[in-house]
């Protein structure tokens, strides 16, 4: 029997094609199911258990050389289908559907160019964070009631480590290895437990930006949003309103006009004309103490910004769920920045 299975192996292994017909041949008469393969298995388990080592080895060498030699087929008759000449060259090829961003990564790109022009290089760090960096390091010490203001993710094996709440804790590892002057901006996913609704969601993105040299003052900080929202929105009118960041002192929150022309912006702006766009302010001296920094010789400014809010304004998109939702009907209209 071992004798007809090495016949069979030499066959196959000498077998050609020359058209397609020749391979469904093939494969009807050595793996079909009333074929030689099948055959030679229905007579294995008739065998002496002496005989059946020898006469298996040789029968999975020859459904081995079976398999291999019909990937050769299929392979060789692709390229022959592929290689095929059209009859007509003037016909028009078929259409390749090209992907495109996500609305928010178009956003994000954008606001990441418009500070990068004016000298802010990109700082990243880690998503699950301990208490120090998210927290403590930001003028946030334990049982202060500020923490309320963020419902946190902690982990339950460990209630120092948790998901983090903002980007604020990349600044924070940054302004620990970088001595000043420091001018960088950290986007990143952030993590807040909150029920989620076309305003909100447990996920969104943020961009947070951090100055810290020698004299800096309240009026580089507002000069540096004012450039931001021209080059973002336009040219555009702003207003800070006080505010309140345990790490900021003074904070103000940014407001752009957006106007009141139509029916739209009269609901998004609650009839003011006016929209909340970030969060801003002054480091906070102790903060700047926290990272191994003199106050007494630098200061700083510090903002941040929700990018799922910003892409919203610029959209016109009233339910922040479509962004994670993958619908590739809702993601194809975003193919052009705006």
């Amino acid at each position: 029997m071992i004798k007809q299975v090495k016949k069979y192996l030499k066959e196959v292994e000498s077998y050609s094609i020359k058209d397609p017909e020749a391979i469904d041949l093939f494969r009807v008469k050595y793996a079909g199911k009333k074929g030689i393969l099948n055959k030679l298995f229905s007579d294995f388990k008739g065998l002496p258990n002496k005989e059946k080592k020898a006469y298996g080895q040789e029968l999975n060498t020859l459904k081995k050389a079976i398999s291999e030699k019909l990937k050769s087929f299929e392979s060789k008759q692709k390229v022959i289908e592929n290689n095929t000449q059209i009859k007509d060259p003037s016909r028009s090829s078929f259409p390749i559907q090209t992907g495109n961003r996500h609305p928010l990564s178009i956003i994000k790109n954008r606001i990441i160019d418009i500070f990068t022009q004016i000298g802010f290089n990109i700082s990243e760090g880690p998503e699950i964070e301990d208490d120090w960096h998210n927290f403590t390091a930001l003028n946030l010490p334990y049982y202060h009631p500020a923490r309320d203001m963020q419902d946190t993710f902690f982990i339950q094996t460990d209630p120092d480590i948790l998901l983090r709440t903002h980007t604020s804790s990349v600044q924070v590892r940054y302004m620990e290895k970088n001595q000043p002057p420091i001018r960088t901006i950290s986007p990143g996913r952030v993590f807040r437990n909150e029920a989620i609704s076309a305003r909100s969601h447990c996920i969104f993105h943020q961009i947070e930006g951090l100055y810290i040299a020698k004299d800096v003052s309240f009026t580089d900080l507002k000069q540096t949003l004012k450039y931001f929202t021209n080059a973002l929105f336009g040219n555009s009118k702003i207003r800070l309103r006080p505010s309140y960041f345990p790490f900021t002192e003074p904070s103000a929150e940014v407001d752009i006009y957006w106007g009141l022309e139509t029916e739209t912006d009269h609901r998004i702006t609650k009839g003011t004309g006016w929209l909340e766009i970030m969060g801003c302010g002054m480091v906070d001296p102790n903060v700047l103490k926290n990272c191994g920094i003199d106050p007494e010789e630098y200061s700083g400014y510090a903002f941040g910004m929700g990018i799922e809010r910003i892409t919203m304004l610029l959209y016109q998109i009233s339910d922040i769920r479509l962004f994670f939702e993958n619908d590739i009907r809702f993601l194809n209209q975003f193919k052009a920045s705006l």
